[in-house]
């Protein structure tokens, strides 16, 4: 059974092509102004990867931010709803679902079906997020694939207002002009990102195990101050973090079909 999913998110928009619980195409892309247009372009781009055609499909979900705007979707499901699905799938001993996209953090209980217990959501603002670690390297001058290696090599942690960002930004240039060490200013903006999302976990209620999807389980300085917050062993991360909303998109049109 061939089924897809669509997670048209704020900043980005993610497709994945499934048959029977294995991924066969995936595609990412820049949301952009028209994003109902760069939905249609990665979904057929997935259907090459694949090796299949749109009539292959038996249904498409679609989540996100956007999901009203997504084409040719047979329904639609919030990106809580598919985070658990995809999670369960990858790590059945999932309790606990972490996914932080480029705007929006959420923590997910679920159960061993991965239905949804509880959730909380980082809504009013990014400083939890994927832009917030984006503001930051702007103000640290290193890129953003930098940002999170150098934290690693921090000796102190230094506290810091996770708020908002621009207050945060204002923090770190108070850093600079007292010669904080950029190691170690790196540490603080992951840890008071991940300060934000272990607080709505507690929220939600901790269960081992923990699943991090979304972008930014790629930012090594976030995993780990993120595990430090949790305080656990480790973090079950996918190969490709930020397909899990639109493979638990693929997964809930498999089992409509």
């Amino acid at each position: 059974m061939l089924t897809a999913g669509i997670d048209m998110g704020s900043r980005a928009t993610k497709v994945v092509v499934l048959r029977d619980g294995a991924i066969l195409g995936h595609a990412i892309g820049i949301s952009g102004f028209d994003a109902t247009a760069t939905a249609r372009e990665l979904l057929e781009a997935a259907l090459e990867q694949a090796g299949v055609t749109r009539g292959d499909l038996r249904s498409i979900v679609a989540t996100g931010t956007g999901r009203d705007e997504a084409p040719e979707k047979t329904r639609t499901l919030t990106e809580v709803g598919c985070a658990a699905r995809a999670a369960l799938h990858l790590f059945p001993d999932t309790r606990t679902v972490i996914e932080v996209g480029a705007e929006e953090g959420r923590a997910v209980r679920c159960d061993e079906q991965g239905r949804v217990i509880d959730f909380a959501v980082n809504e009013k603002c990014a400083a939890g997020a994927g832009a917030f670690a984006e503001a930051m390297a702007r103000a640290l001058e290193v890129s953003l694939e930098e940002l999170g290696p150098l934290s690693l090599r921090s000796e102190k942690a230094i506290p810091m207002n996770a708020q908002c960002a621009v207050f945060a930004e204002s923090e770190v240039v108070s850093m600079i002009h007292a010669n904080v060490a950029k190691a170690d200013m790196a540490r603080a903006v992951h840890d008071a990102m991940a300060s934000r999302i272990v607080s709505m976990v507690r929220r939600v209620g901790l269960a081992p195990a923990v699943t991090l999807l979304g972008g930014l389980a790629r930012n090594v300085g976030f995993v780990e101050s993120l595990r430090r917050g949790l305080e656990v062993t480790s973090l079950h991360i996918p190969a490709d973090p930020e397909l899990g909303g639109a493979l638990g998109a693929a997964l809930a049109a498999a089992r409509d079909s």
